[in-house]
């Protein structure tokens, strides 16, 4: 079986930050920025604050299957979810989208198909 390489992106919003945390959030906004974003295997947080109030981490992770897919995404959630709580951020709007990068892009009329199917 080869190795299955899966890109997840875990999403949301700060919500309610306060003054402390959005200065502490914009002195350090360099090393998030969104235009140096990648996947790596311990997740890349990237935010444009203070204009938009949400962020993106970014993991990479691997399997030997296609289901491992889901539980590298519950890990990835949870990794962000331990982030942002160990720092104090309050955070809403948590959502994923996972990618199997060893599977080939549906076309637009093949994602339709399958969504009708499912």
């Amino acid at each position: 079986m080869s190795a299955r390489i899966f890109r997840i992106t875990v999403s949301g919003f700060f919500d309610g930050l306060d003054s402390d945390q959005l200065t502490e959030l914009i002195a350090r906004a360099a090393e998030h920025d969104v235009l140096h974003a990648a996947f790596t295997p311990e997740g890349h947080l990237a935010y444009d604050l203070p204009g938009r109030t949400g962020f993106t981490f970014r993991f990479l992770e691997s399997g030997a299957a296609e289901e491992d897919i889901v539980a590298a995404t519950t890990r990835a959630e949870a990794a962000a979810e331990q982030w942002l709580t160990e720092r104090g951020y309050p955070f809403k709007g948590l959502r994923s989208k996972s990618a199997d990068l060893t599977q080939p892009p549906l076309a637009k009329r093949q994602r339709r198909a399958a969504h009708q199917r499912g």
